[in-house]
């Protein structure tokens, strides 16, 4: 059973807001919160052209009795930005969200994220993991999680195992983690699927594409491997990335050592980004993000 997380904070709400940067936006939403009783704990803000340039902006606050009183808060949001440009999103920082993990042979990020969530340390609730692969089938259960197998469809259309997932997904996430998940996920598959999706993979891309990058890259001598998470687009993988991360290397390190190392930085890469996902810390804006 996971233990509680930390980060699941009773009678707290999260408020984006985000849009053209103009005077006043701080002082509405303040008078805001604090006329339906909240008392702000966070606030964090960035403007890249404070002369009518993009705004964002990321606000915790504490109300008593917040999930009843969240729907007045709502709709006065509603009302105090209409006619402006700023869109927002509130969430209740008590609820976890639900994390789907897709995963293939390659485990270590797959049990990284089970070991996490059991300890506590992440947000989230775990309702399902689904592999075209079975090695990992009786680990994953050992944490007390559903496993499914979906073998990957022979050939390049993948329609027919990404219609078996999308029934296993559909209305039971709010977001989905591919913890290196050997498929390439179709345009019509993310379109249906309606929820963001988060990938890692390791930063040589795009100089060491294909099979054996860490062979790749001995052969060429790197000093530096690293790892890369980000939203997953129609455009493969350059979506807009939340967290990246480096380690240094030498020519005594091995083939072998460079990938046991690089996967300790998809790890903590890929965990980082799951957490301030499921915090509500990463906004989107066009292929980048904001991170508070």
């Amino acid at each position: 059973m996971a233990a509680h997380s930390p980060h699941l904070l009773p009678d707290h709400a999260c408020l984006i807001v985000h849009g053209s940067d103009r005077p006043g936006i701080v002082a509405a939403v303040s008078a805001l919160i604090t006329r339906n009783q909240g008392n702000i704990v966070a606030f964090d803000q960035y403007s890249d052209d404070p002369t009518g340039g993009a705004y964002f902006q990321r606000v915790v606050f504490h109300r008593p009795d917040l999930a009843a009183a969240l729907p007045a808060i709502e709709a006065d949001l509603a009302r105090t930005l209409e006619g402006s440009d700023l869109a927002w999103t509130i969430t209740d920082q008590s609820v976890p969200k639900r994390m789907a993990i897709l995963a293939s042979k390659q485990d270590h990020c797959l049990l990284d994220l089970l070991w996490r969530h059991r300890r506590g340390d992440l947000p989230v609730t775990i309702p399902m993991v689904v592999s075209n692969h079975t090695t990992a089938a009786e680990d994953v259960r050992s944490f007390g999680v559903p496993f499914f197998h979906v073998p990957s469809t022979p050939g390049p259309d993948k329609s027919a195992s990404e219609a078996e997932i999308l029934k296993l997904l559909a209305g039971n996430v709010d977001f989905v983690v591919l913890a290196r998940y050997m498929q390439i996920l179709s345009s019509d598959f993310l379109q249906k699927l309606e929820v963001p999706v988060i990938n890692i993979h390791h930063s040589f891309l795009p100089a060491f594409i294909g099979a054996e990058p860490y062979k790749k890259a001995k052969d060429r001598g790197v000093k530096l491997i690293g790892a890369t998470s980000h939203y997953v687009t129609d455009d493969l993988d350059e979506g807009p990335i939340i967290d990246q991360d480096t380690i240094r290397v030498t020519h005594a390190d091995s083939v072998s050592e460079l990938a046991r190392r690089g996967a300790d930085v998809e790890r903590q890469v890929l965990s980082r980004a799951v957490l301030w996902h499921a915090q509500d810390r990463v906004i989107r804006h066009g292929n980048h993000t904001i991170v508070f």
